[in-house]
C-alpha cells in the first residue's frame, strides 16, 4: 500500500500522509495516516437508510470521479496499476462529495512486456471480483472493469451486491437485472425507488448499458476505464439536457 500510494498522484485517489513501522513488546506495530475524507463511503450512502438519499446527478459525478481515478491506474502511469478491491465501501467522499479511491492493500503491477495477465492468489471481496479472476488467478486490468459493473449496477438499483446474510446476493441481483432489460418498459422498476423518479431515463439507460458492458463474461468485451470515463461524462451531459422522469 505504501508502495503504490507513494508514487500515485491524482485528485481521486486518497493521499497517503505518513506511515510507521515499530517493533516492540507487542510485535510490530505498523500505522498509515491518510488525509482526512470526512464524508464515510459510497456505500455509507447507497445504502444507510439513516443518510439522505443521494441525487442522481451526485451518484454520476461520483461514478465519473472513480472512474477517472481507476483509468489514471490503468494508463496514467509508467507501470499500470490493478486496483483489484473496487467497491462501493472503497470509494470514500469529501465534503463536496468528491471520491477518493482508498485501501490499496491488494493492487497489485500489471502485466509488463508481452504478459497478458499476472498469475497471483484470488483475494478481493466475493461479489465484486471478476469470474475469469476466481477461476483461473489470471489478473488484468479489465478485472477491474467488471467490479466497476457491479458498483454501476448498485449505484442504479439502490441495492447491494455483497449481502453478509444472503451469500447469493450478487445472482439473484445479476438475474433480477435480467427480468429488466435495458431497453424494455420494465426497466424503470430497477432504479432505486429513494430517488424518487428525479432521475434521467435517457442517462439511466446509458448507465445501465455501460454496467452491461463491464459485466461481459469475455473479459476483451469490456471497454477500458477511459472509455468508461467517456460515457460517464456523455450520461451527465444528458442530465442536464433532459427532463427528469
Amino acid at each position: 500500500e505504501v508502495h503504490f500510494l507513494g508514487i500515485v498522484d491524482h485528485p481521486n485517489l486518497v493521499k497517503l500522509i505518513g506511515y510507521s513501522y515499530a517493533e516492540g513488546e507487542r510485535g510490530i506495530q505498523l500505522l498509515l495516516v491518510y488525509e482526512y475524507v470526512p464524508n464515510k463511503s459510497l456505500e455509507d450512502h447507497l445504502f444507510n437508510k439513516a443518510l439522505p438519499p443521494l441525487p442522481w446527478k451526485t451518484r454520476l459525478q461520483i461514478l465519473l470521479g472513480a472512474a477517472q481515478g481507476l483509468a489514471y491506474l490503468h494508463e496514467g502511469l509508467e507501470i499500470q496499476v490493478i486496483y483489484r478491491d473496487f467497491k462501493s465501501s472503497n470509494v470514500l467522499l469529501d465534503n463536496n462529495f468528491e471520491p477518493k479511491l482508498s485501501d490499496f492493500g491488494l493492487a497489485r503491477e500489471g502485466p509488463a512486456g508481452d504478459d497478458t495477465h499476472v498469475s497471483t492468489g484470488v483475494v478481493g471481496t466475493r461479489g465484486y471480483a471478476a469470474p475469469e479472476y476466481i477461476e483461473t488467478g489470471h489478473l488484468t486490468a479489465m478485472s477491474d472493469l467488471y467490479s466497476f459493473g457491479v458498483v454501476l449496477y448498485e449505484t442504479l438499483t439502490g441495492r447491494r451486491t455483497v449481502d453478509r446474510n444472503l451469500p447469493t446476493a450478487q445472482q439473484k441481483l445479476l438475474e433480477w437485472i435480467k427480468l429488466y432489460p435495458v431497453d424494455s418498459k420494465r426497466f424503470t422498476q430497477i432504479i432505486d425507488p429513494r430517488l424518487c423518479n428525479q432521475y434521467s431515463l435517457t442517462a439511466a439507460r446509458k448507465v445501465a448499458k455501460l454496467a452491461d458492458s463491464c459485466l461481459q463474461k469475455n473479459a476483451k468485451e469490456r471497454p477500458t476505464m477511459n472509455e468508461v470515463v467517456e460515457t460517464l461524462k456523455d450520461a451527465i451531459a444528458l442530465c442536464d439536457n433532459s427532463p427528469l422522469t
